[in-house]
């Protein structure tokens, strides 16, 4: 079936130039292939801890000093510095001389966080500390910064807060879910659900080993019944940071609205196919800031956009991409 045309092409809405590989043309394909099965070769990184004014840390994983840079990325739901999309793009920059860091959200780091509160979609504090922390510590601009999924949420929603133009040149935002409780729904229904299955399960775990022996507010027995993000956002993500319920917490963390008062370059990369978002809930046009460009192809998957190689080997289109853009800027 033909993917629907929505929306229109304009002059900051544009067709991508991504093709898929013929063999991985399915958005699961694309999707599942990039976060499990490739294997990019591992970067050599070190870590270094951020205090945080509330008593909390988050931890920062850089890769090797380089001749440009810094850029920060931001990696999406239950990421870190393990996840195959991290290590791609880190080993792509480092390649053609940047120096990157990651900020991994708290808890994402393979240790837990001090507080109860952790991260989430629309939490803008820590990246707006930590890119003004690494600013500062620099005296000049971040080169730019680059999220994926969740991370482009938190990256875009931050840009669309007040004037970040003086703290980076330019940002990137990979498969953003733009619409968070059109994102959750979505992720209910079909092949999708997979996603959602995978991705509970994990954060559950990741809740009861923070609070093992502690009080918390839901028994393992309750969290046992959480099969969908709705139910855990409810329940566990939004009173742990001081939501009313699920639609506030979905309703006031979600970039969309954000969009039009981004005042920073910034290139959106999207598919129309994304297995975690319906095209309906891709933005127009008119809601998006003056200089934003978004780059739509009609396949790609979620983070995927694996493309035909040399000889007939897969290549990886999304970092060449984001490598081009980069250059602009340099």
């Amino acid at each position: 079936m033909k993917v629907q045309e929505r929306p229109k092409v304009t002059k900051s809405v544009r067709i991508s130039s991504f093709q898929p590989a013929a063999i991985l043309k399915n958005p699961h394909l694309q999707t599942i292939w990039a976060a499990k099965v490739r294997r990019p070769a591992q970067l050599n990184t070190y870590s270094e801890q951020i205090e945080l004014p509330d008593g909390d840390f988050l931890d920062l994983e850089w890769s090797p000093k380089n001749r440009k840079g810094p850029i920060l990325l931001l990696h999406g739901l239950e990421g870190g510095i393990g996840s195959n999309y991290v290590q791609g793009i880190m080993k792509a920059l480092d390649k053609e001389g940047y120096q990157s860091v990651l900020l991994q959200f708290r808890g994402c780091s393979g240790k837990p966080n001090r507080l109860s509160r952790s991260y989430h979609a629309g939490e803008t504090g820590d990246l707006s500390y930590i890119a003004t922390v690494l600013r500062d510590r620099l005296k000049k601009n971040l080169t730019a910064i680059v999220g994926f999924s969740l991370g482009a949420n938190v990256m875009l929603k931050w840009l669309g807060e007040s004037n970040r133009e003086h703290i980076c040149n330019t940002a990137i935002a990979v498969s953003p879910p733009f619409d968070l409780s059109a994102s959750a729904n979505f992720l209910s229904t079909g092949f999708s659900q997979i996603y959602q299955h995978s991705l509970v399960a994990a954060m559950k775990k990741k809740y009861q080993e923070k609070f093992l022996g502690q009080p918390r507010s839901l028994s393992d027995k309750c969290l046992s019944k959480l099969t969908s993000f709705r139910d855990f956002d409810n329940l566990v993500t939004a009173p742990l940071h001081g939501f009313e319920g699920v639609e506030e917490y979905y309703a006031q963390s979600s970039c969309r609205q954000y969009l039009k008062d981004n005042l920073t370059s910034t290139l959106i990369l999207h598919s129309k196919d994304d297995p975690f978002l319906p095209i309906s809930a891709i933005p127009e046009a008119p809601e998006l800031g003056p200089k934003t460009t978004m780059e739509l192809s009609e396949n790609g998957g979620h983070i995927g956009f694996i493309s035909r190689g040399k000889n007939g080997s897969l290549a990886y289109w999304l970092e060449s991409r984001i490598l081009s853009h980069l250059s602009i800027f340099n």
